[in-house]
């Protein structure tokens, strides 16, 4: 009579050790299939996984949640790049090469430059303070490999208002032909990546919140791009007063003097800080700076 239920318990124990094999078989599977450097907590029968964020991407996650205050505000225009391409070629004849990106940032420069109230950082929430830069900074973005990891890591060009063409140029590519994994520039980066999450985000408040750092940290404008991709509008915000986003280049229908015709275009998007200035304001930076792009025979 006794044989039964043991029977029984014996036969659910051997159940509950082949599931504990399975699962176990299943965790494992997940894990090789997500990768090494990855820690899988938890895989459903579906086959989610969970994970935890990579410590590559930590100076990403502290960036955005420092700059959740941000009111962003979004406006857009259509660039006729004909006279850009004219110049990029015309260079490229005497063995200059110029990104599209440069071109951006001397023009966007040289409008802020002349726009002191947009060329501003603010910080502060029930009484917040504003600060107007003599200086014209620019945060480019770039595509880096750290760690094996593929992230965007940001740089400073200086005094871009004050170079040339060519000068813009030497700091873009400086920075992205640089490695990021020795660069001193990225060094706050990486250590951000190794400090525990706690000392991380509490290390980087204190460094960027001051106005007076700002600058040197963030730039006094950003551009960002994803031109080299099919992608024709980017909209983001860089944690500066104004943001520029650059899409590609490509042939659309325009119209020049009364008559239909092609020319390539290129989407150039602003994201402005409504805390900082207001949309008027927004909207002359962004049609002078489509202006000087349009006559780039002039840089």
């Amino acid at each position: 009579m006794t044989a039964r239920p043991t029977g029984r318990r014996a036969g659910g124990e051997r159940g509950a050790g082949e599931a504990d094999r399975r699962t176990t078989e299943e965790r494992v599977a997940a894990e090789q299939v997500v990768g090494e450097r990855l820690t899988t907590e938890g895989v459903t029968r579906e086959g989610v996984g969970t994970e935890r964020v990579v410590r590559e991407r930590r100076h990403t996650l502290y960036f955005l949640d420092e700059i959740r205050p941000f009111s962003p505000v979004f406006l857009d225009t259509e660039v006729n790049m004909s006279a850009v391409l004219a110049h990029r070629r015309a260079g490229r004849a005497q063995g200059l090469r110029r990104s599209v990106v440069t071109y951006v940032v001397r023009a966007a420069a040289g409008v802020l430059a002349v726009h002191p109230e947009a060329n501003a950082a603010i910080r502060g929430w029930f009484n917040p303070r504003v600060a107007r830069f003599g200086r014209v900074h620019a945060k480019i973005t770039l595509d880096k490999t750290v760690g094996g990891r593929r992230v965007v890591l940001s740089a400073v060009l200086r005094d871009v208002d004050r170079a040339d063409l060519d000068e813009v140029q030497r700091q873009v590519e400086r920075f992205r032909d640089g490695d990021a994994e020795t660069m001193d520039e990225f060094a706050g980066a990486r250590l951000l990546h190794r400090l525990p999450v706690l000392v991380g985000r509490v290390a980087y408040r204190r460094v960027v919140r001051p106005l007076r750092r700002r600058p040197e940290l963030f730039g006094t404008f950003a551009v960002t791009s994803l031109g080299h991709r099919p992608v024709d509008g980017f909209y983001s915000v860089g944690g500066t007063t104004v943001t520029l986003g650059v899409g590609r280049i490509a042939d659309r229908p325009v119209v020049l003097d009364g008559v239909l015709g092609v020319a390539p275009t290129m989407r150039l998007s602003l994201a402005f800080d409504h805390r900082v200035i207001d949309g008027a304001e927004a909207a002359d930076v962004l049609a002078e700076i489509k202006d000087a792009l349009e006559k780039a025979a002039e840089f």
